[in-house]
């Protein structure tokens, strides 16, 4: 659906979605990076299990929730990647350890 637009002087990121290496450019956003995969969702609903992916993207819906470097519930339009970044699409409602 999304593709990234070419930009031929960026040095390339790699960080990890669910295990999987996948390649990003400086200063986008993860959410931007989650809409390029083949399954753009982020996050399942914790009632019904039904499936969110990035929406907003500018920090009001909350659609786009994952667990970014092991932080559960983390808006990833609002997280820019880092290089070694692991995020992991969240799949429920957080949990919490005490």
């Amino acid at each position: 659906m999304f593709h990234q637009l070419s930009n031929p002087g960026a040095q390339a990121l790699t960080l990890t979605i669910d295990g999987q290496r996948v390649t990003a450019s400086p200063g986008e956003t993860v959410a931007s990076v989650l809409l390029r995969q083949d399954s753009p969702v982020a996050r399942s609903t914790p009632v019904h299990g039904n499936p969110r992916a990035p929406y907003c993207m500018m920090g009001v819906c909350f659609d786009c929730l994952a667990t970014v470097d092991g932080v559960a519930s983390t808006q990833t339009c609002l997280v820019t990647v880092r290089d070694g970044m692991a995020v992991e699409r969240q799949h429920g409602k957080r949990s919490i350890t005490a």
